[in-house]
């Protein structure tokens, strides 16, 4: 999918679609992220859609649980969750950087082959 050493950089537009791939990826993995806990906190915690949703986006986004939770079930998933969003989160912000970041190598490793060649 990305351009090895020898080959030329990618054009923008080439780029641009990437990133948009790279972007449908991460919104796909939060959308299956919170999903998993919108059903987790609704069938262990007992919350509402609504409620639960809440829970599971405050977690997801780092911030913190909302609801209270009565029973041991409930705690043991909020704390397996709380771990599991932060992998996501961690997963997702590599998996946008990582054009960005390749394409800025890249450049400098075209830049420094130009100078060599001279």
């Amino acid at each position: 999918m990305l351009e090895t050493r020898k080959q030329r950089i990618a054009s923008r537009g080439r780029f641009a679609r990437r990133m948009g791939v790279t972007l449908l990826i991460a919104v796909g993995v939060l959308l299956l992220a919170l999903g998993i806990g919108v059903l987790g906190y609704h069938h262990f915690a007992g919350f509402g859609w609504v409620d639960s949703l809440l829970n599971a986006s405050m977690i997801l986004t780092g911030m913190g649980p909302v609801g209270t939770l009565t029973t041991t079930t409930a705690k043991v998933f909020a704390s397996a969750y709380a771990l599991f969003s932060g992998l996501v989160f961690l997963s997702v912000f590599v998996t946008l950087l990582t054009p960005v970041i390749h394409r800025i190598l890249h450049r400098f490793h075209v830049d420094e082959e130009r100078d060599t060649a001279r």
